[in-house]
């Protein structure tokens, strides 16, 4: 399945259905007054969030999404039939902005939780509602409300417990595989990893927690180098970083100058992601640079007052403790209690007219 995580799509509201301009003509009631009755109200478009969704890539191909038109009213006191809404259903992390402006409308970062991005026209009242004893034959009716045109940009921000970072070719994706079910691409060359990928790491029952595998990031990416932005979003929502590092044989690569990198970075794009929890760890232990390195790269990342662990994920050597140290982070930073809303305030514009909107309040007395 292809990974997608942006997209632009055009939504379309139903218009109501108008108001009919009809009178009763029956057998022994030839004078039987009005009867046009009311024009059913246009469907909604709402954007629901889903846990069984991991991408946009039914947006991908779905650029324009329209709700049902509501019908028109009929003769002998006969509504119209309301528009049905249009539901689309998106992964949970998913932000809405109107194209436009660049606004953020709403961030759906919770199962279930629901956005009316276009607003359905009101159905419009039939002549039976002007009937008064001074205007005993009214020969008017109300239109229909208006339909919605909105233009949005969706994007989905990955929502995980730990997002692993580090510069491309570390053993980010062997270090995930090795720790949950997830299987991503693995190679000995930079950026075999093109998406995130996510997996849950467990120690046991009721202690796991969703890893995800943020794809390389090197000098430059807040500023469109490698990747650039497209992934380092996803790092904002992850609670613990765990920044992997190991030793290259580049000219410009040096562990302790990866992480200085990478930090400055990370701090450049969102100032609050260089205070975000996070466990420093050497990979590669397997490797003869690596565990030749482990003394003095202890001693120096000790002089910031950072623990530096070691792992072997192909060995699965120091795994365990990494997990451990994480889940011990975790549990000090815990996700903050916040109510689920039942109801999402409705930000659409609304396109009815403003003889309608006094009808509505009218009606709520």
């Amino acid at each position: 399945m292809q990974f997608v995580d942006q997209a632009t799509v055009e939504v379309r509201s139903g218009s109501g259905g108008n108001g009919c301009v009809a009178f009763r003509r029956e057998a022994h009631n030839p004078l039987g007054g009005p009867s046009g009755g009311d024009g059913g109200r246009g469907g909604d478009v709402i954007f629901e969030a889903q846990t069984r969704l991991s991408t946009l890539l039914d947006l991908r191909y779905r650029r324009e999404i329209v709700a049902e038109d509501g019908e028109h009213g009929r003769g002998k006191d006969q509504y119209g039939k309301a528009g049905g809404d249009q539901l689309v259903a998106v992964p949970v992390g998913t932000q809405i902005f109107d194209a436009a402006s660049g606004e953020m409308l709403v961030d759906l970062d919770h199962e279930g939780m629901r956005f009316t991005a276009a607003k359905g026209g009101a159905g419009g009242r039939g002549n039976m509602h002007f009937a008064t004893p001074w205007l005993r034959a009214p020969r008017h009716a109300e239109p229909g409300g208006e339909s919605v045109i909105r233009r949005l940009r969706v994007e989905l921000k990955l929502i995980a417990d730990v997002g692993v970072v580090g510069f491309p070719n570390v053993g980010k994706s062997t270090f995930i595989a090795s720790v949950s079910k997830a299987r991503p691409k693995i190679a000995d060359y930079p950026f075999t990893t093109l998406v995130p990928n996510l997996g849950v790491a467990s120690l046991g029952p009721d202690r796991s927690f969703v890893v995800a595998d943020i794809p390389g990031i090197i000098e430059g990416a807040s500023e469109g180098a490698g990747l650039g932005l497209r992934f380092l979003r996803h790092v904002e929502r992850c609670r613990v970083l765990l920044h992997v590092i190991a030793p290259d044989h580049g000219e410009d690569r040096e562990p302790f100058r990866d992480y200085d990198v990478l930090m400055r970075e990370l701090a450049t794009f969102d100032a609050h992601l260089s205070t975000r929890p996070m466990v420093v760890v050497l990979g590669k232990l397997d490797l003869p640079d690596s565990y030749e390195a482990v003394d003095d790269l202890k001693a120096r990342f000790a002089e910031r007052g950072i623990t530096l662990l070691t792992m072997s994920a192909a060995t699965h050597q120091g795994t365990h403790e990494v997990l451990i140290a994480l889940e011990r982070l975790l549990l000090a930073n815990p996700i903050p209690i916040v109510e689920a809303p039942t109801v999402i305030a409705e930000r659409a514009l609304r396109a009815v007219p403003p003889h309608l909107e006094t009808r509505d309040e009218t009606e709520k007395d």
